[in-house]
């Protein structure tokens, strides 16, 4: 059943009892001005599902060496990222790419990774465990240890009818879709309970304009690529996924290109959240920008033109007829400020230590 109450999606999610009777989430409450979603009807939200989710991400024991867990890598207070340009699993050895953080994950293109090489959340939970130099797991080993815990045989038991591969991915996509971060200045703004400052106004005005010098509109072209309420990649089509001028034609990454096999998908890749964004640096899908002021003056002057760069910003300039070989957006020093300070508005420090994302295993024993 669904229903809107002072404008939030209120969802009450039931299920069928299969072994034992997992107890239905209710009162689940999403913005609604993030649009629609859709969660699995083989794995809809229980309260047993989410807690096994959670207990599964923050535990160790999904390494090979029983080291390194899910939030390793996605920690709490930096959004679920982990601060590093190259993530450091098992093998110590940086990875390619960073952490992206996992924040409103029911939401957007329906492409994970920076290369969207899964295509649902429950797809993506199994690969990092796999992979040899992330937590380097064998699904069976795992399985049998997970079966030696009798919370885990008991959770898994009434959420899922036991313990399976299939059923570990589903509990951690469950946790994952739970992560929704909506209590931002922005968003209080959003809901009329404060207002912006004048600079972070600004700001706010230019990251939703694209920028026309016909009708002397400055703007920042932010909202080309990162949605106005989720501040994610667009849903439609492969929208939520960009070349936006890292590197020329020489030193061009596959990205998207590697998944779907097409040239004019290289250097395509995801377009994250702008939500927290001042807590997860560094940047980019190598992380190699590591402030905000540094992305700025990407957008600003530093795109390298390539066969696959996005025509938004090769089109985005703030000058009539601008001449030169450098493609920039020619903001002032105050709008590139102002455009900062409005990104700010985005940290939801509620979402950065709410109890229920938390790592259950440092919980405090009841009394």
């Amino acid at each position: 059943m669904v229903s809107l109450i002072a404008g939030f999606l209120v969802i009450y999610i039931l299920t069928t009892p299969r072994y034992g009777a997992p107890n239905p989430v209710e009162n689940f409450n999403v913005p609604f001005v993030f649009g629609r979603f859709t969660i699995p009807a083989d794995n809809l939200l229980t309260k047993e599902s989410i807690a096994l989710g959670r207990r599964l991400f923050y535990d160790p024991r999904l390494s090979g060496n029983n080291q390194i867990s899910c939030a390793t890598c996605h920690q709490q207070s930096l959004a679920f990222t982990d601060g590093l340009a190259g993530s450091v699993g098992v093998s110590g050895k940086p990875l390619a790419f960073n952490s992206m953080s996992l924040a409103n994950l029911m939401w957007g293109p329906a492409r994970f990774f920076w290369n969207g090489r899964a295509t649902s959340l429950e797809e993506q939970a199994l690969i990092p465990i796999q992979h040899p130099d992330e937590m380097a797991q064998d699904l069976g080993s795992l399985i049998k240890e997970l079966s030696q815990d009798d919370t885990y045989v008991e959770l898994f038991g009434i959420a899922y009818d036991g313990i399976s591969k299939e059923a570990i991915a589903k509990a951690l996509a469950s946790f994952q879709r739970t992560l929704i971060s909506a209590n931002s200045r922005y968003d209080q703004y959003l809901r009329g309970e404060i207002s912006l400052n004048e600079e972070e106004e600004l700001g706010r005005k230019l990251f939703m304009a694209h920028p026309d010098t016909k009708s002397s509109l400055r703007g920042g072209n932010c909202i080309d690529c990162h949605s106005q309420f989720l501040t994610s990649g667009f849903t439609a089509q492969l929208d939520g996924f960009s070349n936006n001028g890292l590197d020329n034609d020489a030193a061009l990454l596959a990205g998207l290109s590697e998944v779907t096999g097409k040239a004019e998908h290289r250097g395509f890749f995801k377009t994250p959240t702008l939500r927290n964004i001042a807590v997860t640096a560094p940047y980019m899908h190598d992380g190699r920008f590591s402030t905000l002021e540094d992305v700025l003056n990407h957008y600003n002057g530093g795109i390298q033109h390539s066969e696959t760069l996005s025509p938004l910003i090769v089109e985005a300039d703030n000058i009539d007829n601008h001449q030169g070989s450098t493609i920039s957006l020619n903001l002032t020093a105050k709008e590139e400020r102002a455009i900062i300070s409005f990104l700010h508005t985005l940290t939801d420090e509620q979402f950065l230590s709410d109890t229920r994302f938390s790592d259950p295993f440092k919980e405090a024993p009841p009394r």
